[in-house]
């Protein structure tokens, strides 16, 4: 991600309605995971350090991120240590961690199999990975290019890519269904026409009450997820995988 898109990213992850909505979600897959008292908690690719705040919560957090101006905003939110890295040379030993979310992130790397056997080998015999990734190839965009993605997944690509790293795939759902079929014909049409904001990048918070609209059908996914249920389409992926006794 380039220094400007880093930086406006910051500053809306708090109110746009694709962090909270995508917060809600999160928030309702971890209430269904049963962590441990003391649990060692992981946010792999932690940005400005907003999920930090929500996995608090659930134990003790840490956080990598590869960008050191992002890490350093990490860390002044107060909420655990937080190191400037690579996912696939993550410095803390073996079997760290009870449970470890990766947001968004391995879509990044140029090998997300190698980023995924890492976040293994840190992860404790029976800890969870909780992982999120764009959904679609054929949704590829200018988005996807500003955000330096790698590829965006199949559910048949994320379970190879997480098994072929050792990992156990438990549970695998879409997520942001409801806004598929829009965003579709969005992405598709601007493959035609000039980026609005320059950047090719869809970060605009819009006013309080479409901003609130649009983070509504993703609040109603996190009920329906909090459920056990699944989502058979949307614009992203979410999986939690185990790592093996």
């Amino acid at each position: 991600m380039d220094e400007k898109l880093m930086q406006a990213t910051h500053a809306v992850d708090e109110h746009h309605w694709w962090y909270r909505g995508r917060r809600r979600i999160i928030d309702a897959e971890l209430r269904r995971l049963a962590l441990p008292a003391d649990a060692q908690l992981l946010d792999a690719g932690c940005g400005s350090g907003r999920m930090l705040q929500e996995l608090v919560r659930y134990g003790t957090v840490s956080g990598i991120e590869l960008n050191e101006d992002a890490a350093a905003l990490a860390r002044s939110r107060g909420h655990g240590e937080v190191r400037v890295g690579r996912l696939e040379e993550l410095p803390w030993p073996d079997a760290s961690f009870d449970l470890i979310t990766c947001l968004d992130v391995i879509e990044h790397t140029a090998d997300d199999r190698a980023a995924l056997a890492e976040l293994r080998r840190v992860c404790r015999p029976g800890g969870r990975l909780l992982v999120t990734v764009p959904a679609y190839p054929s949704l590829w965009s200018a988005h996807d290019e500003a955000n330096h993605h790698f590829r965006r997944y199949t559910r048949a690509m994320l379970s190879d890519a997480a098994r072929g790293a050792g990992w156990t795939v438990g549970r695998l759902s879409s997520f942001n269904s409801l806004l598929l079929a829009p965003a579709a014909v969005v992405r598709l049409a601007r493959r035609r026409l000039p980026s609005r904001n320059g950047r090719g990048s869809d970060l605009d918070v819009g006013p309080a009450w479409l901003n609130d609209a649009l983070e509504l059908p993703m609040a109603l996914e996190a009920r329906w997820l909090a459920a056990g249920r699944t989502l058979a389409f949307g614009l992203s992926l979410l999986a939690v995988l185990r790592r093996p006794c």
